[in-house]
């Protein structure tokens, strides 16, 4: 099984509320499937894990900031990509406060136009009581140690 390294951002606006986007599969191997989850993607051929967060948080948002280790969570799991290759996931996740909560959709794939059906600012109460699904499915946990943990912060 092919690994694929990605970079996920944990977005957070002045209110510490949390960027994540819907994901609304209508064809393919993933049809039916809907989901909210964090921005980012895979790991580019050359690309540190932080070159491709900065990368990612840009195309998908319009956001520029510089992105520095430690990132903040990690995760490995088995993922089914839109073309219905299985790979091993190997998500890093990185912090990003950002001073606008303000996204831009210029730099956007024919595909993450395809999906990405949605945006929205959760905060812990909501990501907490919702009902839908959401990746990480801890992100809930991770979004309040952030607010309760002060520490060196990227901004944007």
């Amino acid at each position: 099984m092919r690994r694929r390294p990605s970079a996920r951002l944990i977005v957070l606006a002045p209110s510490d509320r949390v960027l994540l986007f819907r994901f609304v599969h209508k064809r393919g191997p993933l049809a039916g499937q809907d989901y909210w989850a964090t921005p980012g993607g895979g790991v580019e051929a050359g690309e540190s894990f932080v070159e491709a967060a900065e990368r990612e948080l840009f195309e998908e948002t319009g956001i520029a900031a510089m992105i520095s280790e430690p990132h903040i969570a990690e995760r490995k799991f088995i993922l089914q990509l839109s073309d219905g290759e299985h790979v091993m996931a190997e998500e890093r996740f990185f912090l990003v406060r950002a001073a606008i909560d303000t996204l831009s959709r210029d730099r956007w794939t024919a595909e993450e136009v395809e999906v990405m059906a949605d945006h929205r600012w959760w905060s812990v109460h909501e990501l907490a009581g919702t009902t839908e699904m959401v990746f990480p499915e801890d992100i809930a946990r991770i979004l309040q140690e952030l607010i309760d943990t002060s520490g060196p912060l990227a901004r944007a």
